[in-house]
């Protein structure tokens, strides 16, 4: 497994493909990601081995947006298929790495502690101090996308998508749940001052 090569390579076409409009889904969300899982990783008593197969999921995990937005995780799923091969990765270790890609999609389905580690990585943000800033980056990609919501709506879902997440790692929950709460309470706030509540 050549980790450095590989995350250069992956950083740089994204880079290179991804359009203007994925402020969100970006390189540096992957490059986010990936630090997350390393952290969560080291947390969880993930062996090297395990680790640098997160790693490697990680930062496939959304490349496939460089394909389609729609179902980007079974194209990243393929395009990990496509190019671990050429970095060293046999056949199983490349399956193992596809169905971490696939835990991520939401609403997350994780059976293996590496597949849930790489989920709570892929949502580390939600219970971070720069939540509101990522958040914002999340709806204009939307309306780059013509999913246009006012800024009260975006709260209203915001909020439910808060209530309704749940940590798969006790360590993810122990670092960032605290957080979490105290961002839902901020958003709980603003929807009272103006936002109407809607049904998840």
């Amino acid at each position: 497994m050549n980790l450095t090569n590989l995350a250069d390579f992956i950083i740089e076409k994204m880079k290179r493909e991804l359009p203007s409009t994925i402020v969100y889904h970006s390189a540096d969300h992957t490059l986010d990601v990936h630090d997350a899982a390393i952290r969560l990783a080291n947390l969880e008593g993930l062996t090297k081995y395990e680790t640098d197969l997160l790693r490697a999921a990680a930062l496939f995990h959304d490349s496939g947006i460089t394909v389609s937005f729609d179902d980007h995780e079974a194209h990243s799923a393929a395009i990990a298929g496509e190019i671990l091969p050429s970095f060293g990765y046999p056949q199983e270790e490349i399956e193992i790495i596809q169905n971490m890609i696939m835990s991520t999609k939401l609403p997350q389905n994780a059976s293996t502690l590496m597949e849930r580690v790489l989920c709570d990585a892929d949502l580390d943000y939600l219970g971070r101090a720069d939540f509101f800033v990522i958040a914002q980056k999340l709806r204009l990609e939307w309306e780059y996308a013509g999913n246009k919501i006012d800024l009260k709506e975006w709260y209203v879902i915001q909020m439910n998508f808060l209530k309704n997440h749940k940590y798969l790692t006790d360590s993810a929950y122990q670092l960032r749940h605290d957080r979490k709460i105290q961002n839902l309470k901020e958003i709980e706030q603003l929807c009272v001052m103006g936002c109407k509540q809607v049904s998840a």
